[in-house]
Protein backbone atom coordinates (compact mmCIF):
# COMPACT_ATOMS: atom_id res chain seq x y z
CA UNK A 1 0.00 0.00 0.00
CA UNK A 2 1.07 3.59 -0.62
CA UNK A 3 1.78 5.38 2.66
CA UNK A 4 0.23 8.87 2.84
CA UNK A 5 0.65 11.49 5.56
CA UNK A 6 -2.55 13.54 5.88
CA UNK A 7 -2.27 16.83 7.78
CA UNK A 8 -5.38 18.62 9.05
CA UNK A 9 -5.55 21.61 11.38
CA UNK A 10 -9.27 20.79 11.72
CA UNK A 11 -10.27 18.13 14.21
CA UNK A 12 -11.82 14.79 13.40
CA UNK A 13 -14.17 15.17 16.36
CA UNK A 14 -15.51 18.33 14.70
CA UNK A 15 -18.43 17.96 12.25
CA UNK A 16 -16.21 19.24 9.44
CA UNK A 17 -13.67 16.48 9.96
CA UNK A 18 -16.39 13.85 10.01
CA UNK A 19 -17.99 15.08 6.78
CA UNK A 20 -15.04 16.40 4.78
CA UNK A 21 -12.02 14.31 5.80
CA UNK A 22 -12.93 10.85 7.10
CA UNK A 23 -15.26 9.80 4.23
CA UNK A 24 -12.59 10.67 1.64
CA UNK A 25 -9.89 8.81 3.53
CA UNK A 26 -12.17 5.79 3.82
CA UNK A 27 -12.75 5.84 0.06
CA UNK A 28 -9.06 6.26 -0.76
CA UNK A 29 -8.10 3.49 1.68
CA UNK A 30 -10.19 1.11 -0.42
CA UNK A 31 -8.10 2.14 -3.43
CA UNK A 32 -4.82 1.08 -1.85
CA UNK A 33 -3.66 4.07 0.24
CA UNK A 34 -2.72 3.78 3.91
CA UNK A 35 -3.17 7.00 5.86
CA UNK A 36 -1.35 8.45 8.83
CA UNK A 37 -3.67 11.25 9.95
CA UNK A 38 -2.52 14.16 12.11
CA UNK A 39 -5.33 16.41 13.32
CA UNK A 40 -5.74 19.11 15.96
CA UNK A 41 -8.61 18.48 18.33
CA UNK A 42 -10.56 20.98 20.41
CA UNK A 43 -10.96 19.96 24.04
CA UNK A 44 -14.75 19.63 24.41
CA UNK A 45 -15.59 17.68 21.22
CA UNK A 46 -12.48 15.54 21.67
CA UNK A 47 -13.43 14.48 25.18
CA UNK A 48 -16.97 13.78 24.00
CA UNK A 49 -16.20 11.83 20.83
CA UNK A 50 -12.59 10.57 20.98
CA UNK A 51 -13.57 6.94 21.53
CA UNK A 52 -16.25 7.03 18.83
CA UNK A 53 -13.94 8.59 16.22
CA UNK A 54 -10.94 6.53 17.32
CA UNK A 55 -12.88 3.29 16.90
CA UNK A 56 -14.25 4.44 13.55
CA UNK A 57 -10.80 5.28 12.18
CA UNK A 58 -9.29 2.03 13.47
CA UNK A 59 -12.07 0.09 11.75
CA UNK A 60 -11.10 1.81 8.47
CA UNK A 61 -7.38 1.03 8.98
CA UNK A 62 -6.55 4.74 9.30
CA UNK A 63 -3.75 5.56 11.75
CA UNK A 64 -4.87 8.57 13.80
CA UNK A 65 -2.44 10.84 15.63
CA UNK A 66 -4.60 13.48 17.38
CA UNK A 67 -2.89 16.55 18.84
CA UNK A 68 -4.47 19.18 21.08
CA UNK A 69 -5.47 22.43 19.38
CA UNK A 70 -3.92 25.49 21.04
CA UNK A 71 -6.26 28.48 21.12
CA UNK A 72 -4.27 31.22 22.87
CA UNK A 73 -2.37 33.47 22.61
CA UNK A 74 -3.14 34.50 19.02
CA UNK A 75 -0.40 33.88 16.43
CA UNK A 76 1.97 32.27 18.95
CA UNK A 77 -0.49 29.43 19.54
CA UNK A 78 -0.60 28.70 15.81
CA UNK A 79 3.20 28.76 15.56
CA UNK A 80 3.37 26.28 18.43
CA UNK A 81 0.86 23.98 16.75
CA UNK A 82 2.77 24.21 13.46
CA UNK A 83 5.96 23.21 15.26
CA UNK A 84 4.20 20.18 16.76
CA UNK A 85 2.70 19.24 13.38
CA UNK A 86 6.15 19.33 11.77
CA UNK A 87 7.74 17.39 14.62
CA UNK A 88 5.10 14.65 14.63
CA UNK A 89 4.97 14.50 10.84
CA UNK A 90 8.74 14.20 10.45
CA UNK A 91 8.76 11.26 12.84
CA UNK A 92 6.03 9.49 10.86
CA UNK A 93 7.84 10.13 7.57
CA UNK A 94 11.03 8.56 8.91
CA UNK A 95 9.23 5.61 10.48
CA UNK A 96 6.74 4.67 7.75
CA UNK A 97 8.37 5.58 4.44
CA UNK A 98 5.73 8.14 3.50
CA UNK A 99 5.33 8.60 -0.28
CA UNK A 100 3.04 11.65 -0.36
CA UNK A 101 1.89 14.42 1.99
CA UNK A 102 -1.71 15.66 1.72
CA UNK A 103 -2.03 19.11 3.31
CA UNK A 104 -5.50 20.35 4.17
CA UNK A 105 -5.43 24.19 4.11
CA UNK A 106 -2.65 26.67 4.79
CA UNK A 107 -1.18 25.76 8.18
CA UNK A 108 -0.77 22.19 6.99
CA UNK A 109 0.61 23.53 3.71
CA UNK A 110 3.46 25.22 5.56
CA UNK A 111 4.42 21.83 6.99
CA UNK A 112 4.10 20.30 3.51
CA UNK A 113 6.55 22.84 2.10
CA UNK A 114 9.00 21.95 4.85
CA UNK A 115 8.66 18.19 4.26
CA UNK A 116 9.03 18.62 0.50
CA UNK A 117 12.33 20.42 1.02
CA UNK A 118 13.68 18.17 3.81
CA UNK A 119 12.57 14.76 2.56
CA UNK A 120 11.96 15.33 -1.17
CA UNK A 121 8.35 14.14 -0.79
CA UNK A 122 5.59 15.46 -3.10
CA UNK A 123 2.90 17.46 -1.35
CA UNK A 124 -0.70 18.24 -2.25
CA UNK A 125 -1.91 21.73 -1.34
CA UNK A 126 -5.62 21.15 -0.67
CA UNK A 127 -6.48 24.83 -0.29
CA UNK A 128 -10.05 24.62 1.04
CA UNK A 129 -10.43 28.36 0.39
CA UNK A 130 -8.56 31.66 0.53
CA UNK A 131 -7.62 31.19 4.18
CA UNK A 132 -5.71 34.42 4.84
CA UNK A 133 -8.39 36.51 3.14
CA UNK A 134 -11.06 34.67 5.12
CA UNK A 135 -9.35 35.72 8.35
CA UNK A 136 -9.46 39.35 7.23
CA UNK A 137 -12.99 39.22 5.78
CA UNK A 138 -14.21 37.50 8.95
CA UNK A 139 -12.63 40.26 11.07
CA UNK A 140 -10.42 37.75 12.86
CA UNK A 141 -7.36 39.63 11.63
CA UNK A 142 -7.49 43.42 11.79
CA UNK A 143 -4.89 44.46 9.20
CA UNK A 144 -4.93 47.98 10.64
CA UNK A 145 -2.99 46.49 13.54
CA UNK A 146 0.72 45.99 12.75
CA UNK A 147 0.90 42.37 13.96
CA UNK A 148 -1.99 41.21 11.76
CA UNK A 149 -0.78 43.26 8.81
CA UNK A 150 2.53 41.38 9.02
CA UNK A 151 0.82 37.99 9.48
CA UNK A 152 -1.50 38.60 6.52
CA UNK A 153 1.38 39.63 4.26
CA UNK A 154 3.35 36.56 5.37
CA UNK A 155 0.54 34.14 4.52
CA UNK A 156 -0.20 35.79 1.16
CA UNK A 157 3.48 35.36 0.29
CA UNK A 158 3.40 31.74 1.47
CA UNK A 159 0.18 31.17 -0.46
CA UNK A 160 1.98 31.98 -3.70
CA UNK A 161 4.93 29.82 -2.68
CA UNK A 162 2.67 26.85 -1.89
CA UNK A 163 0.86 27.27 -5.20
CA UNK A 164 4.18 27.53 -7.04
CA UNK A 165 5.90 24.57 -5.39
CA UNK A 166 3.02 22.16 -4.75
CA UNK A 167 2.95 18.98 -6.82
CA UNK A 168 -0.84 19.24 -6.91
CA UNK A 169 -3.43 21.86 -5.91
CA UNK A 170 -7.09 21.36 -4.99
CA UNK A 171 -9.60 24.21 -5.28
CA UNK A 172 -13.16 23.88 -4.03
CA UNK A 173 -14.62 26.01 -6.82
CA UNK A 174 -14.20 26.90 -10.47
CA UNK A 175 -14.60 30.52 -9.39
CA UNK A 176 -11.51 30.28 -7.17
CA UNK A 177 -9.53 28.40 -9.83
CA UNK A 178 -10.13 31.23 -12.30
CA UNK A 179 -9.13 33.79 -9.67
CA UNK A 180 -5.90 31.92 -8.83
CA UNK A 181 -4.96 31.57 -12.49
CA UNK A 182 -5.36 35.34 -12.88
CA UNK A 183 -2.56 35.78 -10.31
CA UNK A 184 -0.06 34.27 -12.79
CA UNK A 185 1.95 32.51 -10.07
CA UNK A 186 3.83 30.55 -12.74
CA UNK A 187 4.92 32.31 -15.90
CA UNK A 188 5.83 29.27 -18.00
CA UNK A 189 3.18 26.64 -17.26
CA UNK A 190 -0.26 26.37 -15.71
CA UNK A 191 -0.74 25.41 -12.09
CA UNK A 192 -1.83 21.79 -11.51
CA UNK A 193 -5.25 22.78 -10.11
CA UNK A 194 -8.09 20.27 -9.79
CA UNK A 195 -11.55 21.40 -8.68
CA UNK A 196 -13.18 19.13 -6.09
CA UNK A 197 -16.17 20.66 -4.26
CA UNK A 198 -17.20 19.73 -0.73
CA UNK A 199 -18.93 16.46 -1.56
CA UNK A 200 -21.42 14.49 0.51
CA UNK A 201 -21.86 10.82 1.26
CA UNK A 202 -25.05 10.34 -0.74
CA UNK A 203 -25.59 6.94 0.85
CA UNK A 204 -25.87 8.72 4.20
CA UNK A 205 -27.76 11.74 2.86
CA UNK A 206 -30.46 9.73 1.12
CA UNK A 207 -34.22 9.98 1.79
CA UNK A 208 -34.59 6.24 1.21
CA UNK A 209 -32.67 5.60 4.43
CA UNK A 210 -34.99 7.69 6.62
CA UNK A 211 -38.16 6.00 7.83
CA UNK A 212 -41.52 7.73 8.11
CA UNK A 213 -41.55 6.68 11.76
CA UNK A 214 -38.27 8.52 12.41
CA UNK A 215 -39.63 11.67 10.77
CA UNK A 216 -42.92 11.50 12.67
CA UNK A 217 -41.15 10.91 15.99
CA UNK A 218 -38.88 13.88 15.37
CA UNK A 219 -41.82 16.08 14.39
CA UNK A 220 -43.59 15.12 17.62
CA UNK A 221 -40.53 15.61 19.84
CA UNK A 222 -39.92 19.07 18.37
CA UNK A 223 -43.63 19.90 18.49
CA UNK A 224 -43.67 21.03 14.86
CA UNK A 225 -47.23 21.56 13.69
CA UNK A 226 -46.80 24.39 11.20
CA UNK A 227 -46.28 24.22 7.45
CA UNK A 228 -44.18 24.81 5.43
CA UNK A 229 -41.00 24.08 7.38
CA UNK A 230 -37.82 25.96 6.48
CA UNK A 231 -34.58 24.46 7.80
CA UNK A 232 -31.13 25.88 8.41
CA UNK A 233 -28.31 23.34 8.77
CA UNK A 234 -24.98 23.93 10.47
CA UNK A 235 -23.03 26.35 12.61
CA UNK A 236 -24.18 29.88 13.37
CA UNK A 237 -21.01 31.94 13.23
CA UNK A 238 -18.84 34.46 11.44
CA UNK A 239 -20.02 33.80 7.90
CA UNK A 240 -23.67 32.96 8.31
CA UNK A 241 -26.10 35.86 8.12
CA UNK A 242 -28.45 34.99 10.97
CA UNK A 243 -30.04 38.46 11.06
CA UNK A 244 -30.85 38.32 7.36
CA UNK A 245 -32.15 34.74 7.52
CA UNK A 246 -34.50 35.63 10.36
CA UNK A 247 -35.52 38.83 8.54
CA UNK A 248 -36.44 36.73 5.51
CA UNK A 249 -38.48 34.39 7.70
CA UNK A 250 -40.33 37.35 9.24
CA UNK A 251 -41.37 38.42 5.73
CA UNK A 252 -42.12 34.80 4.80
CA UNK A 253 -44.58 34.54 7.70
CA UNK A 254 -46.76 37.24 6.16
CA UNK A 255 -47.54 34.90 3.27
CA UNK A 256 -47.17 31.62 5.16
CA UNK A 257 -48.36 32.45 8.71
CA UNK A 258 -48.17 28.83 9.94
CA UNK A 259 -44.57 28.28 8.83
CA UNK A 260 -41.82 26.93 11.09
CA UNK A 261 -38.09 27.74 10.96
CA UNK A 262 -36.05 24.74 12.13
CA UNK A 263 -32.40 25.34 13.04
CA UNK A 264 -30.37 22.12 12.96
CA UNK A 265 -27.34 23.26 14.93
CA UNK A 266 -25.38 22.45 18.06
CA UNK A 267 -24.92 26.03 19.17
CA UNK A 268 -26.41 29.33 20.29
CA UNK A 269 -30.07 28.30 20.64
CA UNK A 270 -30.81 31.08 23.13
CA UNK A 271 -29.28 33.69 20.80
CA UNK A 272 -31.35 32.48 17.84
CA UNK A 273 -34.58 32.66 19.84
CA UNK A 274 -33.72 36.10 21.29
CA UNK A 275 -32.99 37.53 17.84
CA UNK A 276 -36.25 36.08 16.50
CA UNK A 277 -38.18 37.74 19.31
CA UNK A 278 -36.70 41.13 18.35
CA UNK A 279 -38.31 40.66 14.92
CA UNK A 280 -41.66 39.73 16.52
CA UNK A 281 -41.42 36.19 15.22
CA UNK A 282 -43.68 33.97 17.37
CA UNK A 283 -41.68 31.79 19.73
CA UNK A 284 -43.43 28.61 18.58
CA UNK A 285 -42.39 29.33 14.97
CA UNK A 286 -38.70 28.81 15.83
CA UNK A 287 -37.33 25.38 16.65
CA UNK A 288 -33.69 24.60 17.45
CA UNK A 289 -32.43 21.02 17.30
CA UNK A 290 -28.98 19.82 18.30
CA UNK A 291 -28.21 16.97 15.91
CA UNK A 292 -25.26 14.67 15.43
CA UNK A 293 -24.30 13.57 11.93
CA UNK A 294 -26.46 10.44 12.13
CA UNK A 295 -29.55 12.52 12.98
CA UNK A 296 -29.19 15.18 10.28
CA UNK A 297 -30.89 13.31 7.39
CA UNK A 298 -34.10 12.79 9.38
CA UNK A 299 -34.02 16.43 10.51
CA UNK A 300 -33.69 17.62 6.91
CA UNK A 301 -36.60 15.40 5.90
CA UNK A 302 -38.82 17.45 8.22
CA UNK A 303 -38.29 20.50 6.03
CA UNK A 304 -39.90 21.61 2.79
CA UNK A 305 -37.08 24.03 1.99
CA UNK A 306 -33.59 24.70 3.32
CA UNK A 307 -32.14 28.19 3.61
CA UNK A 308 -28.66 29.63 4.01
CA UNK A 309 -27.26 33.13 3.53
CA UNK A 310 -23.46 33.55 3.64
CA UNK A 311 -21.57 36.85 3.64
CA UNK A 312 -20.52 37.39 -0.01
CA UNK A 313 -16.98 38.63 0.64
CA UNK A 314 -13.96 38.32 -1.68
CA UNK A 315 -12.71 35.17 0.06
CA UNK A 316 -16.05 33.43 -0.49
CA UNK A 317 -15.20 33.00 -4.17
CA UNK A 318 -13.41 29.90 -2.92
CA UNK A 319 -16.16 28.47 -0.69
CA UNK A 320 -18.16 25.31 -1.31
CA UNK A 321 -20.78 25.01 1.45
CA UNK A 322 -20.95 21.40 2.63
CA UNK A 323 -24.57 21.95 3.57
CA UNK A 324 -25.50 22.49 -0.10
CA UNK A 325 -24.40 18.98 -1.04
CA UNK A 326 -26.17 17.45 1.96
CA UNK A 327 -29.43 19.35 1.37
CA UNK A 328 -29.50 18.42 -2.31
CA UNK A 329 -28.74 14.81 -1.41
CA UNK A 330 -31.95 14.76 0.63
CA UNK A 331 -33.90 16.14 -2.33
CA UNK A 332 -34.79 19.42 -0.65
CA UNK A 333 -34.96 22.70 -2.61
CA UNK A 334 -32.73 25.45 -1.29
CA UNK A 335 -32.78 29.21 -1.05
CA UNK A 336 -29.36 30.86 -0.87
CA UNK A 337 -27.60 34.05 -1.88
CA UNK A 338 -25.39 34.80 -4.85
CA UNK A 339 -21.65 35.51 -4.65
CA UNK A 340 -20.59 32.31 -2.85
CA UNK A 341 -18.21 30.12 -4.85
CA UNK A 342 -20.10 28.20 -7.53
CA UNK A 343 -23.30 27.96 -5.47
CA UNK A 344 -25.61 30.00 -7.68
CA UNK A 345 -24.19 28.37 -10.83
CA UNK A 346 -25.02 24.93 -9.41
CA UNK A 347 -28.51 26.03 -8.31
CA UNK A 348 -29.28 27.34 -11.78
CA UNK A 349 -27.70 24.41 -13.63
CA UNK A 350 -29.60 21.73 -11.74
CA UNK A 351 -32.81 23.73 -11.09
CA UNK A 352 -32.65 22.82 -7.43
CA UNK A 353 -33.57 26.11 -5.79
CA UNK A 354 -33.21 29.85 -5.94
CA UNK A 355 -30.17 32.12 -5.47
CA UNK A 356 -31.00 35.73 -4.62
CA UNK A 357 -28.94 38.92 -4.58
CA UNK A 358 -29.15 40.22 -1.01
CA UNK A 359 -28.17 43.72 -2.14
CA UNK A 360 -31.49 43.91 -4.01
CA UNK A 361 -34.16 45.41 -1.70
CA UNK A 362 -36.83 43.42 -3.53
CA UNK A 363 -35.03 40.07 -3.22
CA UNK A 364 -37.16 38.69 -0.38
CA UNK A 365 -40.43 39.58 -2.08
CA UNK A 366 -39.24 38.04 -5.35
CA UNK A 367 -38.22 34.84 -3.56
CA UNK A 368 -41.56 34.53 -1.81
CA UNK A 369 -43.39 35.22 -5.07
CA UNK A 370 -41.63 32.20 -6.59
CA UNK A 371 -41.98 30.07 -3.46
CA UNK A 372 -44.97 28.00 -4.56
CA UNK A 373 -43.08 26.80 -7.64
CA UNK A 374 -39.90 26.27 -5.61
CA UNK A 375 -41.67 24.09 -3.05
CA UNK A 376 -42.97 21.87 -5.85
CA UNK A 377 -39.48 21.09 -7.20
CA UNK A 378 -39.32 17.30 -7.71
CA UNK A 379 -36.97 15.72 -5.12
CA UNK A 380 -35.65 13.34 -7.79
CA UNK A 381 -34.49 16.31 -9.87
CA UNK A 382 -32.56 17.78 -6.93
CA UNK A 383 -31.05 14.42 -5.98
CA UNK A 384 -29.90 13.89 -9.56
CA UNK A 385 -28.07 17.23 -9.37
CA UNK A 386 -26.41 16.15 -6.11
CA UNK A 387 -25.35 12.85 -7.65
CA UNK A 388 -23.92 14.60 -10.70
CA UNK A 389 -21.95 17.30 -8.87
CA UNK A 390 -21.45 16.33 -5.22
CA UNK A 391 -20.99 12.55 -5.25
CA UNK A 392 -18.40 11.42 -2.71
CA UNK A 393 -17.40 8.58 -5.02
CA UNK A 394 -16.62 11.09 -7.78
CA UNK A 395 -14.64 13.21 -5.32
CA UNK A 396 -12.61 10.20 -4.16
CA UNK A 397 -11.89 9.26 -7.78
CA UNK A 398 -10.63 12.78 -8.49
CA UNK A 399 -8.33 12.64 -5.46
CA UNK A 400 -7.02 9.25 -6.58
CA UNK A 401 -6.27 10.67 -10.02
CA UNK A 402 -4.36 13.58 -8.45
CA UNK A 403 -2.42 11.19 -6.18
CA UNK A 404 -1.43 9.00 -9.13
CA UNK A 405 -0.31 12.02 -11.15
CA UNK A 406 1.83 13.26 -8.26
CA UNK A 407 3.42 9.87 -7.59
CA UNK A 408 4.39 9.49 -11.25
CA UNK A 409 6.57 12.60 -10.89
CA UNK A 410 8.67 11.03 -8.12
Amino acid sequence: MTEVLYLSYDGMTDPLGQSQVIPYLEGLTKKGYHFHLISFEKEIPYERDKELIGNLLRSKNIEWHPLTYTKRPPVLSTLWDLYRMKSKGAGLIRKHGISLVHCRSYISGLAGLDFQQRFNIPFLFDMRGFWADERVDGKLWDVNKPIYKIVYAYFKKKEREMLFKADGVISLTENAKAEIESWKVRSTKKLPITVIPCCADLNHFNPANVTKEAIDNLRTSLNINGHPVISYLGAIGTWYMLDEMLAFFAVFLKTYPHATFLFITRERAAEIIAMAQKLDIPENAIKVMSAGRSEVPAALMLSDLSLFFIRPTYSKKASSPTKQAEIMGMGKPLLCNTGIGDTDTIVNKYHCGMAIDLSDPNAFDAAIKGMETLLKTPPEQIMAGASSYFSLDAGVSKYESVYQSMLKKV
